[in-house]
Parts: structure tokens; C-alpha cells; sequence
């Protein structure tokens, strides 16, 4: 019992040590076409917990600035900034069996793009269509940032999505999945060939708050 209330205490004392400066969403980056498509979603818009909006937060791994890390065990994504510091993003991800973890750079990147989901997603989803088209209704929403290892696609993405209410949860199929303004708002800062490092278990922050590395 003791043991537990002091690992407690040391994640209170932990999560009270992120100041956190919130970015508030812009449309700044945003296309014409965004605006319009996002104006009218098919989903209704999401409360995002405080835990899980875009912030700028303090940095204390050894990532080079440009890098992009999931830590899927709190439910983040941190865009590496310089001086210690990285942008921080709430996200979706994989469920267990769904889950993905390694090394891989952006091997190309997609303004509102299609979907073609897998064998497996339809043997584990139901029926779905061969393919559909890039829009709001989308499950892969505004973005996607697909990533590459040895010069293949992994078939991994970061993307948005059409069910922003369950970000800081993890329901995918194994992709990263990111609010619509979010998945737009890193876009436009990550470059291909960057790095992308998803964490495996245990291995990043202590998650603070409730919170596709795969095909949708």
C-alpha cells in the first residue's frame, strides 16, 4: 500500500513539473479547401481534455529538433523543437494487439488523402469498402504522414481523423491518429526524411491524465 501511494505521489510531483504554454488552434495553416471541408465535418466537435490540446511543453530527451516522438503509454506525440523544448500533441493510438513500436522517417505526406483499408482491417472491422475517397468522413482525415523503414512503407501513418472525441485513447488499428487541426498544425512543420521514434512500453513520460501506428 505504501509502495503504491509513493509511486503516486511521485506522478502528481512529476506531471506538476510540465509547464505547459498552450498553442491555441489557428487556422493560419490551414488551405482554403481546409476550411471549407472542415466546416462542415460529419462529426460533432470535440471537447479535448486540457491533458491532450496542443502545448508547448519541456523537452528532456536527446532527439534531435525535427524529430517526431510517440510516447503511446501517455498518449503524445512531441514535435522536437530546439532549446529543450517540443510541441505536444494528444493522440490516439493502437490497441495493444494493434500496436507498433520502432524507428522510421516520413517517406512522403498527403493533403486530405484515401483510404484503402487492409485485409486484415476488414477481417477484424467488418464490411468496408475497397477504398475511400479523401474527405472529413474519412477515418484518415486532413493529413497523413506515412512512414518508411529501409526505404519501404511500413503501412504505418500519422493522420487525422473523423472520431476526435476519443483522443488520449488507444482504439486504433494501429496508426497514430491526431485531431484534424493537429495532424494539419504538424504537417506543415515535419519534413520528409524526418524521424519518427515510437516508444515501446514504459519507456516515456509518465502519463499524466486518461488519455494508426497501423492502417487506419
Amino acid at each position: 500500500m505504501l509502495r503504491g501511494f509513493t509511486l503516486l505521489l511521485a506522478g502528481v510531483l512529476l506531471a506538476g513539473c510540465v509547464h505547459a504554454q498552450v498553442e491555441p488552434a489557428s487556422e493560419a495553416s490551414m488551405t482554403a479547401r481546409d476550411k471549407k471541408l472542415l466546416a462542415n465535418a460529419p462529426y460533432a466537435k470535440a471537447s479535448i481534455p486540457q491533458a491532450f490540446q496542443r502545448a508547448i511543453v519541456k523537452y528532456h530527451r536527446k532527439e534531435a529538433p525535427g524529430t517526431v516522438v510517440v510516447d503511446s503509454d501517455a498518449r503524445y506525440l512531441y514535435y522536437v523543437l530546439p532549446d529543450g523544448q517540443a510541441i505536444r500533441y494528444g493522440v490516439i493510438v493502437g490497441e495493444d494487439a494493434q500496436s507498433w513500436t520502432g524507428v522510421a522517417k516520413v517517406g512522403r505526406k498527403e493533403e486530405w488523402p484515401g483510404w484503402t483499408p487492409t485485409a486484415g482491417e476488414k477481417q477484424r472491422l467488418g464490411p468496408l469498402p475497397n477504398h475511400v475517397e479523401g474527405g472529413p468522413a474519412n477515418p484518415m482525415g486532413a493529413r497523413g504522414i506515412y512512414l518508411y523503414s529501409s526505404g519501404k512503407d511500413t503501412l504505418y501513418r500519422i493522420h487525422g481523423t473523423n472520431q476526435p472525441e476519443w483522443i488520449g485513447h488507444a482504439i486504433s488499428s494501429g496508426c497514430i491518429r491526431m485531431t484534424n487541426e493537429d495532424v494539419i498544425d504538424l504537417y506543415n512543420r515535419v519534413k520528409v526524411g524526418a524521424i519518427v521514434v515510437v516508444l515501446g512500453p514504459k519507456s516515456g513520460e509518465p502519463r499524466v491524465a486518461a488519455a494508426d501506428f497501423g492502417h487506419n
